[in-house]
């Protein structure tokens, strides 16, 4: 088998023509490019390059082998080279995310429309939560997690983002709206609840407990998509991650108010399997991920 040492030195006695030329080019003397060239003859059973006159000149085969050789090498070469950023236009990649329905139902959105102005071939593939906490990173079946992170390997590299309030949602036309909200008011109303487990405590109800109000929740679901859709159409009231764009709501028939509470922020952050750090599609990804949420004014970013 032909190393790649060997190919090299081909390729530079082929293109220069002569042993002093390829020696020169790759800045060794001329005595070890003559070996070299022996060991090639041997290889390849063949003379490669034979005295002209002054000059030497290739044989058959070296001309048969000149185009692959020069391939070989120049792939070879590219290899070594390290990535560049991806232009984004030209960017053609599937990604995978992890992140939790309630983070998606603000974050996806914008998210999704930022990717798709700036990269149009880019497909983003957002995974369920019931990844989260599993070796997905590890094993590559997710690229990005997005969230709250608290359970990751020890090599994962893990960026956070900053801090995010929760508020309530309900439809335009619904009396916290209209009226203005109140703990009594925003206690009294009927709401939906999200728990993938189905409970129907959770620690807002601790801290309206402490008042000595109860929240009076009517119903729970799974996911945050499906209680804003229930908030939109049976005139409930949802607790959801406050929209990186008003239009979100809006664009739902809902409208955001605040809780009159000290409810604790939600701390995000983002994680990747170290395999990822240089990869220039992935900087980017990330990158992206940074910038919408800076655009949220709801957002409170790390380091700020």
């Amino acid at each position: 088998m032909l190393d790649l040492n060997l190919l090299v030195a081909l390729d530079a006695l082929l293109e220069e023509g002569s042993v002093a030329g390829a020696a020169a080019r790759l800045n060794t003397s001329a005595p070890a490019m003559s070996r070299t060239l022996g060991r090639i003859r041997r290889q390849l059973n063949d003379p490669v390059l034979v005295r002209a006159g002054r000059n030497l000149v290739p044989t058959p085969r070296a001309l048969e082998l000149r185009s692959a050789v020069h391939d070989l090498v120049e792939q070879a070469s590219a290899l070594l080279v390290p990535a560049g950023d991806p232009a984004p236009a030209t960017l053609a990649r599937t990604f995978n995310l992890q992140a939790s329905d309630m983070l998606l139902s603000a974050l996806a959105a914008p998210l999704v429309l930022a990717v798709g102005r700036r990269a149009p071939e880019v497909v983003l593939r957002f995974l369920p939560d019931t990844l989260e906490g599993t070796s997905a990173l590890r094993e590559g079946r997710v690229d990005l997690e997005i969230g709250v992170i608290d359970h990751t390997s020890p090599e994962t590299r893990v960026e956070p983002l900053g801090t995010g309030r929760i508020v309530g949602m309900a439809r335009e036309d619904h009396p916290l709206v209209t009226r203005g909200v109140t703990l009594r008011r925003f206690a009294d109303a009927k709401h939906v609840g999200v728990s993938r487990h189905g409970r129907l405590h959770g620690p807002i109800d601790d801290l309206l407990a402490a008042r000595g109000l109860r929240r009076r929740t009517v119903v729970t679901v799974s996911s945050h998509s499906t209680a804003l859709l229930l908030a939109r159409q049976g005139g409930l009231v949802c607790l959801a991650p406050a929209p990186a764009d008003d239009d979100l709501p809006a664009a739902l028939g809902l409208r955001a108010f605040e809780i009159p509470l000290e409810l604790p922020e939600v701390e995000v952050a983002m994680a990747w399997h170290p395999r990822n750090d240089a990869d220039g599609g992935q900087r980017w990804l990330r990158d992206q991920v940074r910038e919408v949420l800076r655009g949220a004014e709801a957002f409170h970013h790390a380091g700020q």
